[in-house]
Order: structure tokens, then sequence, then C-alpha cells
């Protein structure tokens, strides 16, 4: 972890306007890639402004199994779930060199005294989270493993760029990384595509996915 100056201008400028001022009152760091922000279960009392880089948020079982609950990319923060005292509700990794505002729990009561509307943007990203979770636990409960990877494909979550025939690729996305979105084995996220790139859905190439048309409700 290094520290970088406290302000930096080309990593605040790209923030929304409710951010800087709170971004400004924390402590800037910088991390390489896979290095671990939160640990699932700890007590924390920091909110993390992504200022660079990108992450993820996942939860791991005593066997190693993970599942990922989402991508975090630059201008987004984390960590406010446990401004309550309790504990981290999921564990959040760099997936590249990143920069972060770390703003401690002192910090952020001063600045909701000199910005008291921050507190609807606080309340509007744990609305957010907590729907995104409800979606994730009714997908895992109610859906078959296809239907849980049609829908983590058709989020895109940030990576998509859509081309002028309408197709849409996905990029720096791995097999893996769709399997622990999916909650599935690597193994049998690689045979789902497989089928739908012999069906003429998707195209797969390194770390890239292309859809070329909408998915099949079922396979």
């Amino acid at each position: 972890m290094q520290p970088v100056s406290r302000y930096d201008e080309s990593l605040f400028g790209h923030l929304p306007e409710e951010l800087r001022g709170l971004a400004a009152r924390g402590v800037i760091r910088s991390y390489p890639k896979k290095a671990v922000l939160i640990n699932e279960a700890e007590t924390g009392d920091s909110l993390f402004v992504l200022l660079k880089g990108s992450c993820k948020a996942f939860a791991m079982d005593e066997s190693g199994r993970e599942i990922t609950y989402s991508t975090i990319h630059a201008g987004d923060y984390f960590g406010e779930m446990s401004l309550d005292g309790g504990p981290r509700s999921a564990s959040v990794i760099t997936s590249e060199p990143s920069t972060c505002a770390v703003v401690s729990r002192a910090a952020i009561s001063e600045h909701l005294v000199a910005h008291p509307e921050f507190a609807m943007t606080l309340v509007v990203q744990v609305i957010r989270r907590a729907r995104a979770a409800t979606e994730a636990a009714r997908n895992m409960a109610l859906m078959d493993v296809y239907g849980r990877l049609v829908s983590v494909l058709e989020k895109h979550d940030g990576v998509s760029i859509t081309h002028a025939d309408g197709s849409i690729a996905l990029e720096a996305i791995t097999h893996q990384e769709i399997a622990s979105r999916v909650g599935a084995s690597r193994e049998m996220v690689s045979r789902l595509l497989k089928d739908l790139e012999k069906g003429g859905y998707i195209e797969m190439g390194t770390k890239r996915l292309v859809l070329l048309k909408k998915l099949p409700a079922r396979w």
C-alpha cells in the first residue's frame, strides 16, 4: 500500500460532485492488484472512495468456494455498510492497481454536518446495494445455473462495448469470473458458454465474450 499526494485533480476531477468533498477528507492510498481492502466479518469504520482502478466484492466459504457480489469501478464507493459499527458484510479485493480515498467515520460525520444533503446519497447507496443483494438471493433460490448465467451476461456490469451491428462485447472477463458471479463451477459455465457459441448466440475470445444476439430464456 503506497501513500500518494493528498489532492490530485487527475484523481478527483472525474468524481461526481457529491463525492469530491468527501474524498478530499480521506487519506489517499495506492494498492497493487489483488490487495484485500476489506475482510468479511471484520469490524471497520472507514468508507473507501475508489478514485482509480476496479475492485470486486465477494465472499468465500471454508472450502474456498467464492461468490462475487459486484464489481466496483472508479467513481463509486464502498464500505458504508459497516458504518453502524457492525461487521463487514463482504470482502473487497482490487482487480487491478487501484487508488482509494480512505475516509474515517469521524471524517464522514464532519462531512455530513457540513453537507447534510449527502445523507440522502448514502441512503440511496445502501438501498441500491440491498436491492442488488435481494435480487442475487432470489436468483440463487429460483433460477437454475443457465438462468443465472443469462442474468449476469445481460447486465454487462460496466465492461461492455456496444457495436454498430448491435452485438455487445464484454471485455476483461474470464470464465472463472463469470462462474463466481453465477455461483457455479467454472467447468459448468464453460460448457454452457460453448453450447451458446455453437448455437450462434455468442463469440468467445481470450478474456472477451461477444453477445451476438439476445440469449434464449431457456437452454
